[in-house]
């Protein structure tokens, strides 16, 4: 055979030189394989050395001992989960479940990440919310949700607010009868199609006496008459009102028939005075139900990494603890739910249906110098609820201010959006940002805004915990 040259090459120096590709095109065939095949032969060994001998490995020198290596720790373990939960997602995507059971097992592997994630410390704009709490249990946001009389300026929990109101509202019938009828009629029915129609039967019955005070028979309802019975009757308050107003109940003579029967008749006094009738009558179709007033509970808290956690209490959501206990549970019941091929609109609306099990939320807004102005809202009220909230908290009122929700979203004042239709419920924390151009006026015209917010909410600033 001739000598290439290329084999003592490869034996003298381990590696070939750059352009040991060249001389090698030109071999033959089986002579390409030999080569291959010694080259990939490993070290070679002395002739006088048996088969079964080794040459003796030089001893490497040992490095000094390193400090035994720490497991990853808690964070890096939550970290690298929900990586391998997007990447699993991302290969999910790429080629699809084949069958149910992968599916399934597919479901299973993304609420387990997600369990994984939900348990880590907070992240930058996330809100962790723990399971409701009793109240009274130390660590809780705010102790529950709280409502004021509009009548007595009392604070009433919620699971009183219904009955001292009706005792406020009776108790006014001693100063105001006209007044607290009104009140009783439109807040103690609750059927509001059944109020409106009795309302409006009543305020006919009073249009029929101012446009024709000559006619005796306007002056006079029966009590038995099948429009009163089945409009009026039914509603508490009627009796009440008429009675408050200057009606009287009688009993009179009905011709062709033997006993007599009672009837409200309205009393001359009151006849002399047609104004005050059409006065009561716009007080009762104007009035609205008495309602209890939500506290905000606002409070002002110190700067804290704890800004979005809350510890909430069972007030805020429409199930019972005990009730959102068990849902927890049950849980792995959503693995079925989940493993059905759903459209993204069907995921949004059954999203929307969850959102709106919460009643009330709780919102925290971090301003520029680290503060927490902290208030309770119902889930259904608008955005500018709680901007009017912001901005009745702060010293200078009359400066343009924008809230971001956590990502940076801008949440528009003139947007007509619920919080609950915008993710904030039942907790959120939102950031404060001054309008950027409008500031850069101030500073240039050399005058310093004020403190953020009034001196008497910095007064009362609390440490959170």
């Amino acid at each position: 055979m001739q000598d290439t040259g290329y084999h003592k090459r490869s034996a003298s120096s381990g590696s070939p030189g750059p352009n040991w590709m060249h001389p090698l095109k030109q071999l033959l065939p089986r002579e390409f394989k030999a080569d291959i095949k010694f080259k990939s032969a490993g070290p070679g060994q002395k002739l006088t050395e048996s088969v079964g001998e080794k040459a003796p490995k030089q001893k490497s020198s040992q490095p000094a001992p390193r400090p035994p290596r720490q497991g990853p720790t808690n964070e890096a373990q939550m970290a690298a989960a929900a990586a391998l939960a997007r990447l699993e997602q991302k290969q999910s995507r790429a080629w699809g479940p084949t069958s149910q059971d992968s599916i399934r097992n597919q479901v299973r592997k993304e609420l387990q990440a997600e369990a994984t994630v939900s348990g880590s410390p907070e992240a930058p704009g996330t809100n962790v919310v723990s399971e409701p709490r009793e109240e009274g249990s130390a660590h809780l946001a705010v102790p529950g949700v709280y409502f004021t009389c509009p009548l007595t300026g009392a604070t009433l929990r919620k699971d009183q607010r219904d009955a001292r109101i009706k005792e406020a509202i009776l108790s006014h019938f001693s100063t105001d009868p006209v007044a607290a009828s009104i009140m009783k009629i439109h807040t103690f029915n609750k059927d509001r199609d059944r109020v409106k129609l009795g309302v409006d039967t009543i305020a006919k019955y009073l249009d029929n006496i101012h446009l024709h005070p000559e006619e005796e028979k306007y002056r006079k309802i029966k009590l038995q008459n099948k429009v009163f019975q089945e409009r009026i009757n039914c509603l508490e308050g009627t009796h009440e009102f008429f009675e408050a107003i200057g009606f009287q109940k009688v009993l009179l003579p009905i011709q062709d028939q033997e006993d007599p029967e009672e009837f409200y008749v309205l009393s001359e006094t009151t006849l002399a005075q047609p104004q005050s009738l059409e006065r009561h009558k716009e007080q009762l179709l104007a009035a609205e139900p008495v309602r209890a007033k939500l506290d905000r509970q606002r409070r002002v808290f110190q700067p804290s990494p704890l800004a979005s956690q809350f510890e909430l209490p069972g007030d805020f959501f429409n199930l019972t603890a005990e009730e959102i206990k068990r849902e927890q549970r049950l849980r792995s019941d959503a693995v079925e739910r989940l493993s059905l091929l759903r459209t993204k609109a069907m995921r949004e609306k059954e999203e929307q249906r969850g959102l709106r099990k919460y009643t009330y939320t709780l919102l925290r807004v971090r301003l520029p110098d680290g503060c927490l102005l902290q208030g309770t809202f119902y889930a259904r009220e608008r955005l500018g609820a709680v901007y009017g909230f912001v901005r009745e908290a702060l010293q200078s009122d009359w400066l343009p201010f924008e809230l971001l929700a956590s990502g940076g979203q801008k949440l528009s004042e003139d947007e007509n959006l619920a919080l609950n239709e915008c993710g904030l419920v039942p907790s959120a924390l939102l950031t404060f940002s001054w309008d950027m151009a409008v500031l850069e006026d101030i500073k240039a015209a050399g005058v310093e805004p004020d403190a953020i917010l009034k001196p008497e909410l910095l007064s009362a600033i609390e440490k959170l915990s």
